[in-house]
């Protein structure tokens, strides 16, 4: 079975996304009866499921305004998930205009909406590329028609390395796509883990690869060496909600808990 957007895209709605199930987490619209059933069977095993959706999100809004007030004009956002406004851009160029920011993702359904992506400010640039991530050098060609790779970038894979694993190169890919980045550079990331609950992790794990999907979540050493021979920025790889949170988008969560999720931000030297 298969829907179709009203631009005539084909969006399968018969095994869930995790691009429409974050937009579900996230309260949008996006998404279809099989995503919300997933994403509900995931709240079940941790009830915080929107809230690790929101605090990965403020994470971005964070990371996004420090680099823009650091310098950064350009940014690279593979994995870049349904519009949610404000979006990346959006966050980028409220402190610098003229900053250039290029999308990438491979779910039909951000396509169908990546208009959204393309309301640049006059003075900068946004783009959207429709590609998957495991083919970096297609995304740095298309990227290069819009970003100067001679000049610094900031490299966002946000909540997206999770699902690929070990054996799909998630490494090699950070690799592949840090080298061709220019000094000067910056490196965003952001996991989920399984640290907090072992055994909720291999559930969800379980459910999602009885589904034909990865989710592969590291520990805090494993997403660290995502980080190899970069510098990192102070408090280095933290707790999302961890990562400068003077900067705003503090999200309330109740519990004494942590929302199992890792990020870092790291400059290329």
């Amino acid at each position: 079975m298969t829907g179709h957007d009203p631009q005539g895209i084909e969006i399968d709605t018969t095994k869930p996304h995790p691009a429409r199930m974050y937009d579900w987490f996230l309260g949008g619209k996006d998404n279809y009866p099989v995503d919300e059933e997933m994403a509900r069977q995931l709240l079940a095993l941790d009830a915080r499921g929107r809230d690790m959706a929101r605090v990965n999100r403020a994470f971005m809004h964070r990371a996004t305004r420090w680099l823009a007030e650091n310098g950064i004009r350009q940014f690279l956002d593979i994995g870049t998930g349904i519009p949610t406004e404000p979006n990346l851009h959006q966050i980028a160029q409220r402190t610098a205009p003229d900053a250039r920011i290029v999308y990438c993702d491979n779910d039909p359904i951000v396509l169908a909406h990546a208009a959204a992506l393309l309301r640049s400010t006059p003075q900068g640039a946004t783009e959207y590329i429709q590609a998957d991530a495991r083919k970096p050098e297609a995304i740095l060609e298309a990227a290069g028609e819009i970003l100067d790779f001679g000049k610094p970038i900031a490299l966002s894979l946000l909540a997206l390395l999770h699902f690929l694993d070990d054996e799909d190169g998630a490494a090699e890919l950070v690799d592949r796509l840090v080298e061709r980045l220019p000094s000067g550079s910056y490196l965003v990331l952001s996991h989920t883990t399984g640290d907090f609950d072992p055994e909720g992790a291999a559930q969800a794990s379980a459910m999602y690869r009885a589904r034909g999907m990865t989710l592969r979540l590291r520990s805090h050493a494993e997403v660290t060496t995502f980080f190899d021979g970069l510098e990192l920025v102070g408090p280095g790889v933290s707790l999302s909600a961890d990562w400068h949170p003077e900067l705003g988008e503090v999200i309330e969560v109740p519990g004494d808990e942590p929302i199992p999720g890792y990020a870092g931000v790291a400059r290329k030297v």
